[in-house]
């Protein structure tokens, strides 16, 4: 699903204020700068592999997907990135907390290796590992 942006005016005590969901630009955003201040911080953008005890997988920004939705608390956006090591391609999803301030990635997932999706979600936004 992709976001809008949605502005509602709200009266409080007599003062309209604003509050607005984040653009899906601003989720995707967020993403990249993550992932910028991963790589200025320790050289480079890396995630644990479960499936390979823990090891480490230096990848690089292919991009950030187009779509943009919400699953539950999160908003979330995928990208494409590549294995330094291995050059396969990866899909990971990002979930990312709207904290009335900033936007906020909290968790980042392996969800395909070289299109092989490794789980997917049931009706109601559980996630449901694929073999």
């Amino acid at each position: 699903m992709i976001w809008a942006v949605l502005a509602a005016a709200v009266v409080s005590m007599g003062t309209p204020s604003v509050w607005a969901e984040p653009t899906a630009e601003q989720l995707r955003q967020a993403i990249r700068d993550y992932i910028t201040r991963q790589e200025q911080q320790t050289g480079a953008f890396t995630i644990p592999d479960s499936r390979e005890k823990g090891k480490l997988r230096v990848l690089t920004l292919v991009r950030v997907h187009e779509r943009v939705g919400k699953t539950g608390d999160y908003y979330y956006s995928c990208t494409d990135m590549k294995d330094v090591a291995a050059g396969n391609l990866l899909d990971l999803d990002f979930d990312v907390a709207d904290t009335g301030k900033n936007l906020k990635v909290v968790a980042v997932r392996i969800h395909k290796d070289d299109g092989k999706p490794r789980y997917t979600y049931d009706d109601n936004d559980n996630l449901i590992p694929v073999e």
